[in-house]
Order: structure tokens, then sequence, then C-alpha cells
């Protein structure tokens, strides 16, 4: 069977999936002349036609010359995988800028050459966020790279750690500078070559940390939709931040629990966790370049939170939110349980045998008996005890989990609970996009689609919930860490019933002995949520979409009025923005273009003094210093150095700008902040 796929430039998901240490195998095998026209050349091999016969991709370069990929499973293992019919080959630019093209696989074995009880157990093939580590309470998993005999997992860092830690701050140092446009094919095979050492030597958290800010830096330079550059600034400050811990306490010669947290480990453990009885929450979708598919979130009855993932891998992204919608319809893989994601989350399931993953993972292993059992509603235990926790103690929470791993972060820990009444659209948020304001226990909170694909449900979804001001709904949401308090909505659902004050009864028992023609008139009504029997109250925003019918919806006369959105005066802009542009900067344009900037930047260190962050222009003041400062020889010539001294200083502005936003957005979810109150 043969598949003709197009090719687009910026559009990598077209191609198999390559290891990354075959991308830094290829590549080294260049001549310095190859290595100068390799991103002119991928560039080229972008825009060619595609063909897929089975676990071939063919590409014809030219009329004469065809490469070959092998991709057993979708992804190229090894470097003998890539062919080519030129004269040059193997030592060809052509195998190298398709290696640069191809999208990078996760850097462990993929999961069919696993086992097949450990594969089951593997579900989770892909993550929302990818990233690993390890929780200093876990036992670790032993792998082929891990430190044996005298270096155990929790002790210090051996010789081969070590070199490989240096070489892996040297690396990403020397991308920091390079700057988005300077960081080409030769350096990032560099850095994919120092991650393939870091894992070898046991530092699967910075290996995995390294590959992917390769992705990211890859996804800005082609401009792909799913690039943000505030992703690339936080996968550089915590892949050097884990260097430069590692290389501090190989300094220090120090050995304990939170070495073994910065080594990580290579996959999750799954821990017995006896008999479960769940109830299903609610799915969403899960997008990104590689994979698709759907992660359902349910409660136990203690209150605690577990995930079952539907991850499967895509190799186009056209058909990768049909992908993830329909793995809401697939059963879910927890013994011999006989239902959907979407349907378990209004249903529940009696577990035997299961295991669960630090991160609230459950197992999918041989052992585990899973069967229906009744769901509850949200408004009932053990859900409604989610709800019960104050919105503020929620945000402190999210923003302690964001700092962590995800293997390492509770289940649910970033995920918010809370009873909202809307108070209308406004037509656009400073970035363009539109928002609904909801009022939350006093605290006015923007409410933004999770996911912007259009093949989702979710920007229809929150459409149509505008149209209905003054609905009281239960949500669930991510904390979108924001100067103002912001949520991405996942799901809706009914709220409970309000109960009556005293006053309130006092005054009904007083109207009931009246006669009928002194009452007053009753108020008018309110929105509300009419879904089907079948919805039990909940709506999974991503996967299913809202009608006209599912709003019960007063007249537009009989509407109450609302209270409108804050116009009062605003607190006072704190400027972090004056020191986070200059941290951007030097991510995407790198250390020669911030040091141009020197001279601009004095009014913002003043402005930043005059705001009460000293700190921040200190900081500001040393990483435009560390820019400035190289050296030159006899010609005037730029002498290349290490860039250590700059990326210290660009790693202490980002851990202080990210510290500080952090304060800010917890603050923002306070009623005492003016102009919070509806």
């Amino acid at each position: 069977m043969t598949e003709g796929v197009q090719g687009v430039a910026g559009s990598r998901v077209q191609w198999p999936a390559v290891r990354p240490e075959v991308v830094a195998e290829v590549v080294a095998g260049l001549s310095a002349r190859l290595q100068k026209r390799l991103d002119g050349a991928a560039a080229k091999l972008a825009e060619r036609p595609v063909e897929r016969t089975g676990e071939d991709w063919r590409v014809a370069v030219d009329e004469e010359t065809e490469l070959v990929l092998h991709a057993p499973g979708g992804v190229v293992a090894t470097s003998d995988d890539v062919r080519c019919g030129c004269l040059l080959a193997p030592a060809c630019v052509h195998r190298a800028a398709a290696v640069t093209v191809c999208p990078l696989a996760d850097g462990e074995p993929p999961a069919e050459q696993a086992e097949p009880a450990e594969r089951a157990e593997q579900a989770d093939r892909a993550e929302p966020a990818v990233a690993v580590g390890e929780s200093p309470a876990a036992a670790p998993v032993p792998s082929p790279g891990a430190p044996q005999g005298d270096a155990p997992a929790a002790g210090t860092l051996g010789a081969a750690e070590r070199a490989a830690v240096d070489q892996l701050h040297r690396v990403a140092s020397a991308a920091l500078a390079a700057g988005v446009g300077g960081t080409g094919a030769v350096l990032q095979a560099e850095l994919l070559r120092a991650a393939h050492r870091a894992r070898l030597a046991g530092l699967h958290r910075p290996a995995a940390a390294a590959v992917a800010v390769v992705t990211r830096i890859r996804a800005a330079r082609s401009g792909e939709p799913e690039h943000r550059l505030a992703d690339l600034v936080a996968g550089l400050r915590e892949l050097l931040g884990l260097s430069t811990a590692l290389s501090a306490a190989a300094a220090a010669d120090t050995a304990g629990p939170g070495v073994a947290a910065l080594r990580g480990t290579a996959r999750q453990v799954y821990t017995a966790a006896g008999g479960l009885r769940l109830y299903g929450l609610f799915s969403e979708p899960v997008l990104t370049a590689t994979h698709a598919g759907v992660l359902t979130w349910a409660v136990d009855a203690g209150g605690g939170l577990h995930t079952m993932g539907e991850i499967m891998p895509h190799t186009d992204a056209a058909a990768a939110a049909p992908q993830a919608v329909g793995a809401g319809n697939r059963a879910v893989r927890l013994g011999d349980a006989m239902l959907s994601h979407r349907e378990f989350t209004r249903a529940g399931l009696a577990v035997q045998g299961a295991t669960r993953s630090a991160a609230g993972r459950l197992g999918a292993g041989a052992s585990v008996r899973a069967v229906r059992a009744a769901g509850a509603a949200w408004t009932a235990e053990p859900a409604a005890r989610l709800w019960a926790e104050p919105p503020a103690a929620q945000v402190a929470r999210a923003l302690g989990a964001a700092a962590l791993p995800p293997e390492v972060r509770a289940a649910g820990g970033e995920l918010l609970f809370l009873d909202v009444t809307l108070l209308g659209p406004v037509p656009y948020g400073p970035g363009g996009e539109p928002r609904l304001l909801a009022d939350c226990g006093g605290v006015v909170v923007a409410l933004r689609a999770a996911h912007d694909h259009p093949g989702l449900a979710h920007r229809g979804n929150l459409a149509l919930l505008a149209t209905a001001p003054g609905l009281r709904l239960r949500v669930i949401g991510r904390l979108e860490r924001s100067a103002r308090p912001e949520l991405r909505l996942l799901a809706v659902g009914e709220p409970p019933s309000p109960q009556p004050t005293e006053a309130q009864t006092l005054e009904a028992q007083t109207l009931e002995a009246q006669p009928t023609e002194a009452q007053p008139q009753p108020h008018p009504p309110i929105p509300a949520l009419a879904l089907p029997a079948d919805r039990a109250g909940r709506v999974n925003l991503g996967l299913e979409r809202l009608q006209t019918a599912d709003l019960a919806l007063p007249p537009r006369d009989a509407a109450p009025p609302l209270t409108a959105p804050p116009a009062g005066p605003l607190p006072p802009a704190t400027p972090v923005h004056l020191l986070s542009r200059r941290v951007e900067q030097a991510v995407t344009a790198g250390r020669a273009v911030l040091a141009l900037g020197t001279a601009a930047a004095r009014g913002d260190r003043a402005r930043l003094r005059s705001a009460g962050l000293a700190t921040g222009a200190s900081l500001l003041e040393g990483l435009l210093a560390t820019a400035v400062d190289q050296s030159r020889d006899v010609f005037g010539r730029v002498v290349e150095d290490d860039h250590g001294a700059f990326a210290a200083a660009w790693l202490a502005a980002a851990w202080y700008e990210e510290e500080l936003a952090s304060a800010l957005c917890a603050t923002a979810w306070s009623e005492d902040v003016p102009g919070n109150r509806p």
C-alpha cells in the first residue's frame, strides 16, 4: 500500500519520527563544508513530496537520487535506517537533512520493544506536557545507563555523569547565546548528542529537557503554530537550572534524595494501590506535534485524583484532532471494563489489584480487575469535596504544582474546581483572544478556551456559554498564570442547588400568608443548564459540543440585570515585562543582539527600581553586562568563550521573573485587589 503525502514547509508531522541519538550520529558524520549547507538543504527537503510504502518513507531528492527512511512503528531507530542513493552516501547532506526535518521521538525505547506485561502499564506513551522526574520517596528504576555498584541512585555524581553534565551545560549555554536564529541543525545535533550522553549516564531528566528544548527550537525556527516563546524560555530555564544544580552537587560532592530527583528516571514507577472505587470526573483531548488522544480523570472515595490515558502517535496534523476526539469513544483500558472514556466520566469503576504512578496514572497490567459501577454527581461526595477548597488555596496549590516535574507532581495539582456565575463576554483579550468573564466568590475571572484547535469543541462551547450571562456553573479548568485571574475551561456542570438562608425562609413564609393579589411578582428567571439525562449534568468541553437547546435561556426582556464587568481603577501594573522581554530577547535573538540594547535599557532599570523591584533591576543590569563582556583579539574580533557567565546571569533573571510572575498571579486571585470585584 502506497500513501502519498505532500510535505509542507513548517509541518514535520508528515515525516516519521527519529530518535535523538540518530540525528546526532548522522550530522556528526558530515564534513565541515557540508555542515554549513545543512540548514539550506533541510529547508529544501521539507518542501519535497513524501511517499510512504508500508514502513518506508521515500523522498525523491532529484531525478536520479532517492532517499529512503525505514521507520518501524513510525520511528527511525538507527542511522542505518536512513539510506540515500547519492554518491556521497552515507556521509551526504541528504541523510542529515532528512533527520533534521523529521520530528524527534522520545529518547526512551518505544513501547513496542517493551515486555508485554510492562507495555500494558505504559499506556501513557505521551503526556500533555513532556518532562520526566522522580519522587524522592519512589524507588528508582534500573536502566542500562544508571549508576551501578558503588554509585547508588541517591549518591554523588560519578565521573561519567560529571562529564555529561559539563557537556550538556556548555552546549545549552552556546544555544542560548546563539539564539533561535543561530541555533541551526549542527548546534541542535550537538545538544542532542549531549542529551544522549546524559541519558546513557543515567541523567534522564536533564536529557529529556534537552530534547524538549531542541523540539521547541525547531518549532520556533519553522514557525509552527504550536510554538510558544514562553515554552521555549521555560525549557531553557529548566535545562540550565538542572545542569547548574547538578554541577553544584558535583562540586560539593553532596549526596541525597535531591540528587536523585535531579537525575530523574527512565520510566514511571507503578506501585500497588490495592482496591479502588473510582468515580469519573471529565475527559480532555490531548494534542501534541506527534501524539493525540484523550486523558480521563477520576476521583476515588477518599478524594484522590487518578488519570487514564488513550494517547497514540499520529503522522498527519489534519488527522490529529479527529483522532483525539475519537479516542474519547474508545474503551477504557483497565481490566475488563466495557465502557468508553466519555461514558466513564459519568459512571464509575470498582478496581482490584490497581497499580498507580506517583503522578496518579493508573496502570493497565494483566493483574488489574475492573467492573463498571455507579458514578457520582459533582454535587455529591466524593467529588463535591474538590470544590470545597477555597479558590485562593487552590491557586496556591496549582502554582506550587506547576514548578514540579509531571512525574513528581500530584495528580490534579494544576486543576481548579470552582463555582462561577457568568457575567458576559469581552470582545477580545490583550492577545486578540475572545474571553468570557465570570464571578467566582467575588473575584472576576476570565474564562478561556483550553485549546484553540478548530477541530476541538472548546472555542464553540465557550462562544455559546457567552450568550447566557447569569448562568451559574460548576467548572473544572487549568490555571492560566497571569496578572489577572484567568482559567482555561476543561469541563462544566450543573451547580449545587442554593440553600435558602434563614431570612429567605422567613420571607417565603410571610409571602405565603399574604393574599394572592397582594404578593409581589416573582423574580425573573435566570439561565440554567438543560442537559439531556445521558449527560449526567456535565459536559466535556473539548470532546462534546453544547447545543442551544442545552441552555434554558429566559426571554431577553425578562433577563435579570447583571453587575457590569469591573470598570473601576485597576491595581498599578508591576513592570515585570521590562525584565521578561530582555529574557525572551536573549532566547530569540541571542547574546550579540541583547548587547546592542544596553544603552536603551537604562530607562528600564530605573522603572524597575521605582516600582520597588531593585533585585530585578540588578539582575537586568548583570544580564546586559555579561552580554557585552566579550574579549577581543588584536584585530578587534570577538573571541569566543564558553558563555558560562552569560548563561548564569540569564538563568538568575529568568528564575526571578518566574517567581515574580507566580507571586503576582497568586495576588490577583485575592478579593482585596482593586478591580477584582464584580
